[in-house]
């Protein structure tokens, strides 16, 4: 496979900039064809409307496992997240709506994806379809691009971020104003149900709920990105690859067979919530690092519990939390929190006083041997020592070349932080 990654460090710094400003500051439609989307951009019919936008990933805090419905994607508890800031981790997407398309069509990173006979999209378009209260939309195809400058279906929210970014999108396209951020929530979460989050920045919550037409069941804002500002998250890429059980039969079989779950829906999650909310808008880290990785803990434990058992982490994943743990053991006391969703990779929050520090230790730990640390630690928005050291940036529709990292341990390592939700760029 061709290489997409920049030959050397000055076109790896120039790459990197010009991703970060388009994020910033959005492009014209044409670039975003011509050079972002990686083909030369075709004439558009004239009746054509068309957007692009970006959305990030979100790490849960408090979990979301576990469905009350599986056709509305209504939760068994409330859940948390932290937003982290797309200039390191996104996912992007255009779409085109023409009436002369007779049929939609979407490619993923590249490789092409039916869209009729999938279920979660199909509900995210015929939903926006009735909101935006146009019935001439239903007759109009969509021409669908999407691209993750981050490994798909390997335990990294891929598809919140990418159902969060499909229906900010087709929003755009199809009028629907941003009052209505707080109702394209719900129809995110018919998408995938982490999505809901996404669509915010900063901190968010999930609430579950109780209508059983899931009307209640939105995505809040608890605090945006700018009210902890020193909150830094590391993700240690451990698997590249897709997991042996996706997340949503993974959830079915934990809601059959797990006792756990139900007592941890009922019993624990709604004290944690408050707790963790009142962490979070206080800035205790001390009380917020607590939380995290005791819910990290128990959300594994209920994956054990599972029949059969469901085994999401690897003995590289245990490693990091020993190192964590380790880390965190001193007279300074809790510095780093890990957690990890239904995969392998770590994401670390910790606050920028210990940024440094802690991903050294990492380094020295995880680069295997032999290894350039300079092309180990991703780090586009500069957060790091490592950033003028020569970074991977992103280029064309596949991302990074992940086919180029170490097939063993820490694949690389994210820096990034908390920041804002999806955002139309075009």
């Amino acid at each position: 496979r061709r290489s997409t990654w920049p030959t050397t460090r000055a076109a790896a710094a120039a790459a990197a900039q010009r991703e970060a400003a388009e994020l910033n500051h959005g492009s014209t439609r044409q670039r975003i064809h011509q050079r972002i989307m990686g083909e030369e951009l075709k004439q558009l019919p004239s009746d054509a409307v068309s957007a692009t936008c970006i959305a990030p990933v979100n790490i849960a805090v408090i979990k979301y496992w576990g469905k009350r419905d599986e056709k509305l994607v209504l939760p068994t508890n409330d859940s948390l997240s932290g937003t982290l800031d797309p200039r390191a981790m996104r996912s992007r997407t255009t779409i085109v709506a023409s009436k002369s398309f007779e049929s939609h069509s979407m490619t993923l990173n590249g490789k092409t994806v039916s869209v009729e006979s999938n279920k979660r999209l199909m509900a995210v378009i015929t939903t926006l379809q009735d909101m935006a209260g146009k019935e001439d939309w239903k007759n109009f195809g969509l021409q669908i691009t999407s691209d993750n400058n981050f490994p798909t279906a390997a335990g990294l929210a891929s598809s919140a971020s990418g159902l969060a970014c499909f229906t900010k999108c087709l929003a755009k396209v199809y009028g629907i104003p941003d009052t209505k951020l707080e109702q394209l929530t719900g129809v995110a979460r018919q998408g995938s149900g982490s999505a809901c989050r996404s669509l915010h920045g900063g901190f968010v919550m999930w609430d579950m709920g109780k209508s059983t037409d899931g009307k209640d069941s939105l995505a809040k804002q608890i605090v945006d990105e700018s009210h902890w500002p020193e909150m830094r998250v590391l993700i240690c890429v451990v698997s590249k690859g897709e997991k042996k059980t996706g997340s949503t039969l993974g959830m079915q079989s934990s809601v059959k067979t797990s006792h756990l779950l139900k007592y941890r829906a009922e019993k624990v999650v709604p004290q944690r919530m408050e707790e963790m909310i009142k962490a979070i808008k206080a800035k205790d880290f001390d009380a917020f690092a607590k939380l995290t990785m005791t819910d990290s803990n128990q959300f594994h434990a209920i994956c054990l519990d599972t029949d059969p058992p469901l085994f999401y982490m690897n003995d590289t994943s245990r490693d990091i939390i020993e190192e964590i743990n380790e880390f965190n053991n001193t007279p300074k006391g809790i510095r780093a929190a890990y957690t990890y969703d239904a995969g392998p990779n770590a994401a670390i929050y910790l606050l920028e006083k210990d940024f440094e520090d802690c991903l050294a230790m990492l380094v020295k730990q995880f680069c295997p041997k032999g290894y350039d640390p300079r092309d180990f630690v991703f780090d586009p928005m500069g957060l790091t020592s490592y950033n003028s050291k020569g970074n991977k940036a992103s280029s064309g529709s596949q991302g990074f070349d992940y086919s180029k990292l170490p097939d063993s341990g820490v694949k690389m390592i994210i820096a990034t932080k908390v920041g804002a939700g999806a955002s139309i760029i075009s």
